[in-house]
C-alpha cells in the first residue's frame, strides 16, 4: 500500500471511529426514591418502575440515552445529587429540602406529573376540626410541608413508617389520626393492593398540597431542556402513559 493509500486508510478509519462515538449512546444515572409510590414509581425485585419510568425511557429511546436507575433512601438522594453521584433526579420539586440543596443552581423540568399529597382519614373522621388531628402518619423521609407550622407549634405529632402499604394499615386501625402523602399512591393501595377501598378517604378540608413531580439536575441543564422540549412535542404520550398507570388518579 503506498503513502496515498495509507493516509486514505487512517482517515477513513478515523472517520468512522468518530462517527460510532457520536452514534454510541449517551449513559446518564438518574437517582430515584427507594420507595414504593406506585403507579408512580416503585422498585420491585430490585427494578425501578410505575409511570414515571416508562415517560423516562420514552425520553430517553427518543434521544439516544441509556438510563441507569439508582434507588437511594429520600435523604441521600439529595446528597448524591449535589456530590454528582448522580446526573439526574426523580422526582424532585424547587420547593423541596431547599435547606439540603444549600442554594445549589439546580436546574428543574416542567412539571411531569401532577400530584396532590393529603390527609386520608377514617370515614367517620372526614370533616372534622382540623384540632381533632394530633398524630400524622407519613413515609419515612418525607416532609408534610402543608402542616410544618403545627409540627413546628408542637401540635401534631409526626410518626413515619418506611413503607406507604403499613402506613395505611396503621390509619386504618386507628394508631394515628390521619395519613399524609399521595392521592394517587394511595387509591391504588387501598384498592389494589389491601382490597380495601374507602377504608381511609381524602379529607380535602385539612391541609393539603398540589403541585407536581419533576426531574431535576445540576450538572446537566441540556439534558432537563430535551427533556422539556420532548414533553411538549409527546404531550400525548405522556398522557397517555399517566392515564393507563392512573399516576394522576384522585387529582382533578
Amino acid at each position: 500500500m503506498g503513502l496515498k493509500g495509507l493516509l486514505a486508510a487512517v482517515l477513513l478509519s478515523c472517520c468512522t471511529w468518530s462517527a460510532t462515538a457520536q452514534a454510541a449512546p449517551r449513559e446518564l444515572v438518574v437517582g430515584v426514591e427507594e420507595l414504593d409510590y406506585f403507579p408512580v414509581y416503585s422498585v420491585k425485585s430490585g427494578k425501578y418502575v410505575g409511570a414515571a419510568r416508562d415517560i423516562l425511557d420514552a425520553f430517553a429511546a427518543a434521544n439516544g440515552y441509556v438510563l441507569t436507575y439508582k434507588p437511594q433512601p429520600i435523604k441521600r438522594l439529595f446528597a448524591e445529587l449535589l456530590s454528582g453521584g448522580i446526573d439526574l433526579k426523580f422526582p424532585d420539586n424547587p420547593h423541596w429540602a431547599s435547606d439540603a440543596k444549600g442554594g445549589q443552581d439546580i436546574t428543574y423540568s416542567n412539571p411531569v406529573i401532577a400530584y396532590i399529597d393529603g390527609v386520608l382519614v377514617r370515614p367517620h373522621m372526614a370533616g372534622k376540626d382540623i384540632s381533632t388531628i394530633h398524630t400524622l402518619g407519613t413515609v419515612s423521609g418525607f416532609t408534610p410541608f402543608a402542616w410544618i407550622d403545627r409540627i413546628k407549634a408542637g401540635t401534631v405529632q409526626v410518626k413515619e413508617n418506611p413503607r406507604m402499604e403499613l402506613l395505611l394499615k396503621q390509619a386504618a386501625i386507628g394508631r394515628f389520626d390521619g395519613a399524609y402523602g399521595s392521592l394517587a399512591v394511595a387509591n391504588n393501595i387501598l384498592d389494589d393492593v389491601l382490597k380495601t377501598p374507602g377504608a381511609l378517604v381524602f379529607d380535602p378540608a385539612l391541609p393539603h398540597s398540589r403541585d407536581s413531580y419533576m426531574l431535576s439536575s445540576l450538572n446537566h441543564p441540556k439534558v432537563v431542556a430535551e427533556f422539556n422540549a420532548w414533553m411538549a412535542a409527546n404531550a400525548a404520550t405522556v398522557k397517555a402513559i399517566k392515564d393507563r398507570t392512573g399516576a394522576e388518579k384522585g387529582v382533578p
